[in-house]
């Protein structure tokens, strides 16, 4: 089932999020729910708290990126059929040197930015059938996976732009959180509350 993703402004997408086990409601259904939404909407991840949820829960598919003419063979390769759902995930380690790529997020339509990430990332997360992982990554596949997992602690892109930038996008960003945006796919838009 596709759900509606929540919008820029929601205060979900600033919690830190909740470790879950495998005892969580309608788990398997869930998952099935968040490829459904995040293909639908031709992301290449999504997280939890943009379906509404403050849990530490994210799925990634990077294929999309892997037709990319500008990437080396091996790049592509890795990037070729990488799906996978990240549970309670922790990033160990960030290093490497840090680079620039124009980012945008489901949450926040319309907008993209460059934002500067290390190269390569440890992570420790468990997979949908809860086993557990430590893997390293780097290049794009570590930029996908640092976005979302930004989500899950509570942070958006546009937090790590300049406060120049910020201002630039001050007026965008209250648009989408107040509705005011034509998107392709379903979303949920925060209550804004009239001041008296």
């Amino acid at each position: 089932m596709i759900l509606p993703i929540v919008a820029y402004g929601d205060p979900v997408l600033r919690k830190v999020a909740d470790d879950i086990d495998k005892d969580f409601p309608k788990f398997e259904e869930l998952v099935a729910n968040m490829w459904d939404t995040m293909y639908n909407a031709n992301g290449v991840g999504l997280a939890a708290p943009q379906i509404g949820l403050p849990i530490r829960l994210f799925v990634v598919d990077s294929t999309p990126f892997a037709d990319d003419e500008e990437l080396t063979e091996e790049e592509q390769n890795a990037l070729k059929g990488f799906r996978k759902v990240f549970i309670n995930a922790k990033i160990e380690e960030e290093t490497g040197t840090e680079w620039a790529f124009n980012e945008g997020c489901l949450s926040i339509p319309d907008v993209r930015e460059d934002v500067s990430r290390k190269d390569t990332i440890t992570i420790s997360y468990m997979d949908e059938n809860f086993k557990s992982y430590k893997e390293t990554y780097d290049g794009l596949l570590a930029r996908v996976i640092q976005h979302e997992y930004d989500h899950i602690e509570g942070i958006l892109f546009t937090d790590k732009l300049s406060s120049l930038k910020k201002r630039l996008l001050k007026g965008r960003l209250a648009n989408i959180s107040k509705g005011k945006i034509k998107v392709e796919y379903r979303m949920r838009f925060p209550n804004i509350k009239k001041a008296r």
